[in-house]
């Protein structure tokens, strides 16, 4: 009867954690830390007889490197609407929307020019061109 001592080296899995974020998109995802696997090493004592295994006893288990948990941006901001009567830029969803840079006081704003595609609700074509905000 021989004994002997076996080291093994093991990978230990990492784990993925998802967290909300109001400042990406609704839907999109960003990896913000990935992750990375750690190492086990783990030692056995096992008993030969006549070259043939007849038992394994654990000896000692040890962490040589913990595991990193990958982390995962998960978006949550709502995606911006556009208003339907217009092109060329996106007129948003108001209680009244302006041409930046314009007399208006908002409380919206739109970088133009702008083409009118629908109904003129907001009053950015002035010169009745189809056109606001140039």
């Amino acid at each position: 009867m021989k004994k002997r001592t076996i080291t093994e080296r093991r990978s230990i899995p990492f784990r993925t954690r998802r967290i909300s974020d109001p400042a990406l998109a609704k839907g999109k995802t960003r990896v913000t830390s990935h992750g990375a696997r750690g190492v086990r090493i783990v030692v056995f004592r096992v008993t030969l007889t006549d070259g043939v295994q007849t038992g394994k006893r654990l000896v000692r288990k040890e962490i040589v490197r913990a595991p990193v948990t990958r982390v995962v941006a998960v978006g949550t901001k709502p995606a911006r609407q556009c208003d339907p009567n217009y092109a060329g830029a996106c007129v948003p969803i108001s209680s009244d929307v302006d041409c930046a840079g314009g007399s208006g006081n908002g409380p919206a704003y739109v970088q133009g020019p702008v083409r009118v595609v629908g109904t003129d609700i907001y009053g950015l074509d002035a010169d009745g061109d189809g056109i606001g905000c140039d």
